[in-house]
């Protein structure tokens, strides 16, 4: 575990340290993290509101138990320098734990390449945590072949990426893949969406495969990064470039974060 990162347990009503090599039989249920950048954080609300609702969806009911967890989780975040917390529910020992891990942020990018995966281990797709380490295995495989992410494909139609989600622009349109398809509610791509709509500019939801993409612009977004420009796909469509653009709605999400 790297110096500066701690892991930590609520227990009683507090956040309690942990020497992160306990060697029990655990299962991450939900996992949710951010960037936080010299105390200031895009879209607070919503990440707390997904994990929440995924800590219930799992089997832990006790809401306002999760509320002063994650209040308190929030309190312990340095306000200077970048970090990257990761909020926690697991089962250990056949019992759910909120744990906390407080993480510095690794460096940041502002470009990506993909490959396509080649399959879809997901057991909980709609659900950020239970799958995580599967996702691990198809990222390297993706870095194996000079990518960065893989894109997860649903019967052939783009769904998600391993950590991140996937927009592209026809034209003046922003395009998302369907909001049905089983996959993260992604909160970066949904603040990327608000935005659009607040600029009234049109957002379409397309069930597309990889080569229909080709001559697009492309943007993997996430939590980590914001917005990233899919510079190339291993084995897949030739894409176009935007960096005014993408610099441009980089400058807008920026400019929505707030203080912790």
């Amino acid at each position: 575990m790297d110096a500066r990162t701690t892991l930590s347990d609520w227990r009683d009503g507090e956040l309690v340290a942990l020497d992160d090599c306990e060697v029990v039989e655990q299962t991450l249920d939900v996992a949710d993290s951010f960037l936080v950048d010299d105390g200031r954080v895009l879209a607070l609300g919503l990440h707390r509101s997904r994990f929440l609702d995924s800590a219930r969806e799992q089997g832990f009911r006790d809401r306002a138990e999760t509320e002063h967890f994650w209040d308190a989780a929030v309190a312990t975040i340095p306000r200077t320098g970048a970090w990257f917390p990761r909020f926690e529910l697991a089962t250990i020992r056949d019992a759910h734990r909120l744990r906390f891990r407080l993480r510095p942020a690794p460096p940041l990018t502002d470009s990506v390449v993909l490959a396509t995966a080649d399959g879809d281990p997901r057991r909980v797709p709609d659900i950020k945590g239970p799958d995580i380490a599967q996702l691990g295995v198809l990222r390297q495989r993706a870095q194996q072949v000079g990518a960065d992410e893989a894109v997860i494909l649903d019967n052939g139609l783009i769904s998600d990426g391993t950590t991140t989600a996937l927009l592209w622009w026809r034209g003046d349109t922003l395009a998302t893949p369907p909001l049905t398809f089983a996959k993260v509610d992604s909160v970066a791509a949904r603040t990327v969406r608000g935005v659009a709509a607040a600029l009234r500019i049109p957002v379409d939801e397309e069930a597309v495969t990889p080569a229909e993409l080709k001559g697009t612009v492309v943007w993997a977004v996430n939590a980590l990064h914001g917005i990233r420009a899919v510079t190339s796909w291993v084995d897949g469509p030739q894409l176009a470039q935007d960096a005014a653009r993408a610099t441009a709605w980089r400058s807008r999400l920026a400019a929505l974060a707030r203080e912790v």
